[in-house]
């Protein structure tokens, strides 16, 4: 079948765009289109990343393209780095989630709670890609409440000592520096391991039926020795690491509206070709209403992430804004992948398609980074001024 992509832009988004803005944006598409599609299905199905991607990923600056250029960055807009994680997401969540944590879980708080010198050894290391890094903060039993974290760092001399285990941990395996984050004296800091160091392993989690073409690993930390300046300097408390996960979600916002443009697009032009009672099943209601549901929904989406980007571009936005567009756009992603999929009929169950692959992922998509039911304490904690976490 066809596969040139037709994406969808109902109120003409691209209107309000500046040029750099769609230059970022179609070299992404691009790349996506030409790479990444034609093969992301074989991956998923044997189960593996495609690590051989990374440093043309490098070259398109998706690993931390809002910081500024001395440390690797593009010094992009918010925009445009929205609009590069929407078209990754596209490919495969496997693909936006390894951008996500290398940018907004790496990169970012090195960027912002490291000193002078980490900034220099790590930053521009992991912009070229020539670094991988991870992120750790959930643990087996420490998930929605990562303040009842059980992994302790205990100062030894100028170092320090860690032990503890974290869980869920993308590019873990694979990853050349963890930011981990550990108790230390009852108080919350960010540690910089490498891969390497007596006592940490990280055994990659197998078994999986979503995000299949990407790297979910434990991290696990047994004696492992510290040395001082393994310290993030400027993070002190819980909020360092949940300031990093908002980076993510802003991410994941504009990601998952990339998933389901692709599933839209799929389910229309298959919806376009296949006959059935002698005319394309586009031209009954029910296969049209739920065409008009995911534009719906999607330039609902759309409208919303744009407007979060202006907002977190001035420092407007906060944490309980960010909760609203991950919830609604993962929802809504999901809800039309699964449309996508029923319009699709059986073959939607092939790698043929996408819709199937992106349904699955999406699941994965929905609960991480904050499940929906949490994102919706959230924001009702905002709205009511009461939490309701207890």
């Amino acid at each position: 079948m066809e596969t040139t992509y037709q994406a969808l832009d109902y109120y003409l988004i691209d209107e309000l765009l500046t040029d750099e803005e769609r230059m970022v944006r179609d070299l992404v598409r691009e790349w996506v289109e030409c790479e990444v599609l034609p093969v992301i299905g074989r991956f998923a199905d044997e189960g593996t990343f495609p690590m051989q991607m990374i440093p043309e990923m490098a070259r398109l600056g998706l690993f931390g393209p809002t910081l500024p250029e001395e440390y690797g960055g593009a010094n992009v807009s918010e925009i445009a780095y929205g609009l590069m994680m929407q078209e990754l997401e596209r490919g495969d969540s496997g693909l936006r989630s390894f951008a996500s944590v290398q940018s907004g879980l790496v990169m970012y708080p090195i960027f912002r709670y490291g000193s002078a010198e980490q900034r220099r050894k790590y930053l521009p290391k992991l912009a070229a890609g020539e670094l991988i890094g991870c992120f750790g903060l959930t643990e087996p039993n420490s998930g929605s409440d990562p303040g009842s974290m059980q992994t302790k760092a205990v100062r030894d001399g100028d170092g320090y000592i860690l032990n503890g285990a974290k869980m869920w941990i993308t590019n873990g395996t694979i990853a050349d520096v963890a930011v981990v984050w550990a108790k230390l004296d009852d108080v919350v800091r960010g540690f910089l391991v490498e891969k390497g160091t007596p006592g940490f392993s990280a055994p990659e989690t197998k078994m999986k039926w979503s995000l299949r073409a990407s790297v979910t690993s434990e991290l696990v930390f047994e004696d492992v020795h510290l040395p001082s300046d393994a310290l993030l300097p400027k993070a002190k408390g819980l909020s360092a690491p949940l300031s990093c996960l908002s980076q993510a979600r802003y991410g994941i916002a504009w990601g998952v509206v990339g998933a389901a443009m692709a599933c839209f697009d799929e389910a229309r032009r298959y919806a376009n070709k296949r006959v059935q009672f002698d005319k394309p099943i586009a031209s009954f209601q029910i296969v049209q209403e739920k065409l008009a549901i995911m534009a719906t929904e999607i330039t609902k989406s759309q409208l919303l992430n744009f407007r979060l980007a202006q907002l977190k571009q001035t420092g407007k936005a906060t944490h309980q804004m960010i909760s609203l567009a991950k919830r609604n756009g993962c929802y809504q992603a999901l809800k039309i992948a699964r449309m996508a999929r029923d319009i699709l009929g059986a073959a939607g169950i092939t790698y043929e398609f996408q819709s199937g692959r992106h349904l699955v992922n999406l699941e994965s998509v929905y609960t991480y980074e904050g499940t929906h039911d949490i994102h919706t304490l959230v924001i009702g904690s905002s709205l009511t001024g009461i939490e309701a976490f207890r």
